[in-house]
């Protein structure tokens, strides 16, 4: 994906200079190996300072909330997905955005490439489906399968759905990918163990909140975790305190989630957050055919009343 950059630049300094838009929010490279940073380009003149590669996770979407001018985003499939779900639910409009659409082949996960290694990385590079990583006294080549972020290893929108140019032609979309294959191993646990599996995937967590800054469904004014009038959740790391973030925060994500994997690249202790929203995306597919940020013509399934749901459940 490295030779996206040339393409990338090329359409950013041109709807700039025209005036399409006023400004661009893109990548540049980050001052650590694997962590290219956002940055939004206002002069046509910088441009250049705009990369892209497998190191460009980071979802995008997260910082078109709020604003008020006219701004092109370089949008992989997940971030397309999630500017839809922003249109959808009125926190940006259409003609506010450029979309500059970039085909993906997936992101790689910083911890599987340190992983992969025996001292500090000083240089990571791409070289067609092979990744090269270099240190002060090493250097190794992995295939980069063997190290995608693991929500991208299962990935069937690898395309944007939404976009006004591309900067490539689609990729081939993979057709046998099993996206719920751990779902159904938590689904298939008994009540207890379901308990002890969810307790242990959480109890790492220090409350630092990273996932849901990173999170581009986490917009709110006022978190539910910050309000104090009521107090809905205490501010310490006890057990009751830290589920009580995580199934609520899940639960707000439900039937909007696009699991471009965010929450899961910002956390520090490495928790596999996803497997909240997961569980949720897969309801939602099997309840009501529903997969979020695909389209900008039908609702979410939970923002919609239908006089025919069924009802059953309430006496």
């Amino acid at each position: 994906m490295i030779e996206y950059t040339a393409k990338i630049r090329e359409i950013a300094e041109r709807i700039l200079r025209d005036g399409t838009v006023d400004a661009v929010l893109g990548f540049r490279r980050g001052s650590i190996p694997m962590m290219n940073e956002p940055c939004l380009v206002k002069d046509p003149a910088q441009v250049q300072t705009l990369v892209w590669d497998s190191n460009c996770g980071i979802n995008l979407a997260n910082y078109l909330i709020g604003r008020k001018d006219k701004i092109g985003v370089v949008a992989k499939g997940c971030d397309s997905r999630n500017i839809v779900t922003h249109i959808i639910e009125n926190q940006i409009t259409r003609e506010q955005v450029y979309v500059i659409g970039v085909p993906c082949t997936g992101m790689i996960d910083k911890r599987k490439v340190s992983g992969s290694t025996g001292g500090e990385i000083t240089e990571v590079l791409e070289e067609g489906t092979r990744v090269k990583i270099k240190g002060a006294d090493f250097e190794t080549t992995v295939d980069k399968a063997d190290v995608l972020q693991d929500n991208c290893a299962i990935c069937v929108h690898p395309n944007p759905v939404l976009h006004d140019e591309r900067v490539a032609e689609p990729v081939p979309v993979p057709q046998d990918k099993d996206r719920y294959e751990d779902v159904r191993k938590v689904e298939a646990l008994d009540p207890q163990a379901k308990w002890e599996y969810f307790e242990d995937l959480i109890s790492g967590c220090i409350r630092c909140y990273a996932c849901r800054n990173a999170c581009p469904l986490c917009y709110c004014p006022t978190c539910f975790v910050d309000e104090s009038k009521p107090q809905w959740v205490g501010k310490s790391i006890d057990p009751v305190d830290t589920r009580t973030f995580h199934l609520l925060r899940a639960y707000h994500c439900a039937g909007r989630c696009t699991d471009c994997g965010a929450c899961e690249r910002a956390c520090p202790v490495g928790i596999k957050v996803r497997q909240f929203t997961k569980k949720l995306e897969k309801d939602c597919r099997e309840l009501y055919n529903w997969e979020a940020g695909l389209t900008l013509d039908v609702r979410p399934p939970l923002d919609v009343y239908r006089p025919e749901d069924p009802g059953d459940f309430i006496k």
